[in-house]
């Protein structure tokens, strides 16, 4: 590691980078969700076809991941705001850190059914 260099590869850089990562692939998502709703302009059957390809399991798996983008980029971004403008907040931002890590799981175990619970009947049967 170079002298003077404020990095250290702790969780703060990890958290900046995954929101980083997260941010892009939510602007990529509703990239591709607007061109697709907008194919049911230009040929309805199309569309059909396309939203028939949202029922598959892969695709659940692709959603999850989503909400799990969605969530932590929110969380997190919640912890950002506290940083900035909270006095104590650069004091405390790994303990943050951390609880909207513990807040992101607990979110995403009850996201398994309601996001999964089909993909699951349909690979294993009712």
């Amino acid at each position: 590691m170079p002298a003077g260099t404020l990095y250290r590869g702790r969780e703060g850089m990890w958290s900046w980078v995954a929101h980083r990562v997260t941010g892009v692939l939510i602007f990529f998502f509703l990239f591709v969700h607007v061109l697709d709703t907008a194919l049911v302009r230009v040929s309805p059957e199309a569309y059909d076809e396309v939203v028939a390809t949202y029922k598959t399991p892969l695709v659940a798996l692709l959603e999850y991941g989503l909400v799990a983008a969605i969530l932590f980029h929110a969380l997190n971004g919640l912890r950002v705001i506290a940083v900035d403008f909270w006095s104590k907040g650069a004091r405390y931002q790994k303990q943050m850190l951390w609880s909207v890590m513990a807040v992101w799981f607990v979110l995403m175990v009850g996201a398994l059914y309601p996001v999964l619970g089909h993909a699951v009947r349909e690979v294993f049967g009712s």
